[in-house]
């Protein structure tokens, strides 16, 4: 059993080696990554059997790291370790796991004996263990009344980058008047009051503009989200660009 440790703290991989070394005795060799970049081209070149994977690091974040893993080997065991909770993070993560695919979700803030039993139970047992704090923030972004819907944040992602009705319409393959009725409920579930309005200029807010701040307040959204959606709109328009016109 091969280990890959990814994490861009030269304490906090030491620490992490350690707790492997502990957990797994069986482990014959400990991969080390920097970066998101890095782990991706160690897990091509090299026998990596399970990856711990921070969230936050330079070139390329663990999301987007995971997501090339599990694309080339969905049966990839993935222990994600990280200093955050909020939900930017929890669904990025959420959207990428493959089905039947054993990963785990673990804060750093988790005392030593928690990260060997979820270093255990993930990468040599196959079991899904995710921090308590973080199924508390699945459970609410699933909560019918208060969490948005994929399509709701779907929409919220696409108007933190700026993109009009029209494009959202083209891009998710729907009418601008889905795109409005989305919208319309994303605001309410956000408390966007499109009603509040000065008697000498008019409305407080632009909604679209008010929905992203509160979603950045509340941690739906996050900065490092914010630089892979671009991505991911650059290769839609990329995409969209060959396409004869008509036909995107």
């Amino acid at each position: 059993m091969n280990i890959l440790v990814t994490e861009d703290d030269p304490f906090h991989r030491a620490y992490l080696k350690e707790a492997v070394t502990r957990a797994l005795p069986e482990c014959e060799e400990v991969f080390e990554a920097d970066n998101g970049k890095s782990a991706m081209e160690i897990v091509e070149s090299s026998d990596v059997h399970g990856v711990i994977m921070d969230l936050q690091m330079p070139q390329t974040n663990g999301v987007t790291a995971a997501k090339q893993i599990w694309r080339k080997n969905p049966s990839m065991r993935i222990l994600f370790w990280s200093n955050y909770a909020d939900e930017a993070y929890v669904r990025g993560v959420s959207r990428i796991v493959p089905q039947l695919a054993a990963y785990g979700y673990l804060l750093k803030s988790a005392s030593e004996d928690r990260l060997v039993l979820a270093l255990r139970g993930v990468l040599r047992e196959d079991q899904c263990i995710i921090d308590r704090e973080i199924r508390g923030v699945q459970q609410r972004a699933e909560n019918v009344l208060e969490g948005l819907t994929d399509s709701e944040f779907e929409v919220l992602m696409d108007i933190s980058l700026g993109m009009t009705d029209k494009a959202i319409a083209a891009r998710r393959s729907m009418s601008t008047r889905g795109v409005q009725s989305r919208l319309k409920h994303l605001y309410e579930k956000l408390g966007v009051d499109e009603r509040e309005a000065d008697a000498e200029f008019g409305p407080v807010f632009n909604s679209r503009t008010r929905a992203v701040a509160i979603a950045m307040e509340r941690g739906l959204l996050n900065v490092d989200g914010l630089a892979a959606l671009q991505d991911d709109l650059d290769r839609w328009l990329s995409i969209r660009a060959t396409v004869p016109r008509g036909r995107a």
